[in-house]
This record gives C-alpha cells, structure tokens and sequence, in this order.
C-alpha cells in the first residue's frame, strides 16, 4: 500500500454494511444501478448480469484529461488543441455504457448510488488520488434553485462518499454557482465557455489550500472544469486536479 500522510486515515473499500444502512436496506431495497431492477447483492450493488455491461476507461488513455484513447499517443484530440487550466484528470467509465444510471443518479432521485460510484472511484482510482496529496475534494456546485429541485447535488455526494472513504475533506464553501447556466450537453465548445462565463464566485479570500480535486459525475469537454481552475487559481489554489464518474469522447 501506498504511504501517505498521517492526515489521511486510509480505509478499506469494502466498508463494513452499517446498521442505517441495512435499516434503509429493509424499506427502501437497493437497485442495482445499471438495469435499476431490486439487486440482492448488497456488495457491489450490481446485478451479476449486469457487471458486463460496464465499460472501464483504461490505458492507453489521455494524459491530461483521462479520455480513452485508441491508440498509443499521449494526448487525445481535445487536449492537443487546448490548454487546461488544471493539472491532470481522471475518469472511471466510458460515459456510453453508464448513461442511463448517471441519468438517474442525476434527474431521477437514485442519490444512493453515490455509495456504489464512491467505492468505484476508491477501488480504481484510489492509488492516483492518494499520490495527489490533495488537501480537499471540491464537488461542482450547482445552482441554489437546481439543487432544490433535485434535492441533492449529485457531485457533492460523490465527493461525500470519497471522503468518508479517504478521509480526504470535502470543501463546499470556497466556491459556489452564482449565475444559472443552460445544461452544457446540448452547446457547442464555444457556447459552453461563454454559458460559464461569471458562472462561479469565490466566497474565501485567505485560501490555505495547496492542492484540490474537483469532483463531478461527468466530465466532456473540461469547460466546466476550466472554469472553476482559473477562479481557484487565482484564488491561490497551488495546484488543481479532476476526478470524474464518467468521460465523453469529446
């Protein structure tokens, strides 16, 4: 196992079932979260028939953002043309073979799937988050009146689950969406740079923090992420990464 810092209270994926969650087992059965049907396999929170389904994002990959890549190259298209703002991002999934559970997670009320993606992320992604030493989790903010909608903002359960699983904090008050954005799936590159323009705001000015993560269910273009590195940046954040459920083509 890696050696990390003394901060971090490393901890086993396979976390023990607690007694709240075999209460909320008994009247509210988990689904697995690729078909949604009633799953007795309280562990991987997957049907067995459904395990191959999932599409795992593996080398070679971009060394930058993390999307799959079909051959040996460094770079995928988007980044060979563009300069992020962030350091380095990864993702768990090819946002194909997860869209339909991701939809859910989002618009349809499944927030307990943010237990199954947080372990995901741990168990796959765990050894590159440790090496970051990252002094927070950072989930995208949504806007006030989205999140009332919803009930939840899906990233800031995810960056919940990964902490309580790394003992990595999570920060929710550095930077917040203070203006609300068209949904950026359906805009251009250039139309999702200018629906983020004085999207988000800083709230801190005596920022502390040296290295962050930003943490969100799906990451395409890095418009999003971009944004929210250059406001953090000159916030005085040392160094900006991304980790992300699932990763579009671009």
């Amino acid at each position: 196992m890696t050696k990390i810092r003394k901060k971090y209270v490393r901890r086993k994926a396979d976390v023990p079932i607690s007694i709240k969650e075999k209460i909320l087992d008994f009247f509210y059965p988990r689904r697995c979260v690729i078909c949604d049907d009633v799953t007795d396999d309280k562990v991987s929170g997957v049907c067995h028939d459904c395990v191959s389904q999932i599409v795992y994002i593996k080398p070679p990959f971009c060394m930058k953002c993390g999307k799959q890549l079909d051959d040996e190259t460094e770079y995928c298209r988007d980044c060979k043309n563009k300069n992020h703002n962030y350091v380095q991002g990864t993702a768990l999934y090819e946002y194909g073979s997860m869209a339909d559970s991701l939809f859910r997670f989002k618009y349809a009320g499944r927030g307990e799937y943010a237990l199954f993606f947080a372990k995901e992320l741990w168990q796959r992604r765990g050894a590159w988050l440790f090496s970051l030493k990252a002094d927070a989790l950072i989930p995208v903010p949504v806007h006030p009146s989205r999140k009332r909608k919803r009930g939840y903002n899906q990233a800031e359960l995810i960056a919940r689950e990964l902490s309580r699983l790394t003992g990595i904090p999570v920060n929710t008050k550095l930077i917040i969406r203070s203006k609300k954005t068209l949904p950026q799936k359906e805009l251009t590159e250039k139309q999702r740079q200018n629906n983020l323009k004085k999207a988000f705001k800083i709230l801190q000015n005596d920022v502390k923090l040296n290295t962050i993560v930003i943490v969100d269910d799906i990451y395409t273009t890095g418009s999003t992420v971009d944004a929210m590195s250059s406001l953090l940046l000159q916030a005085g954040i040392g160094r900006v990464y991304y980790m992300a459920l699932a990763v579009g083509k671009g």
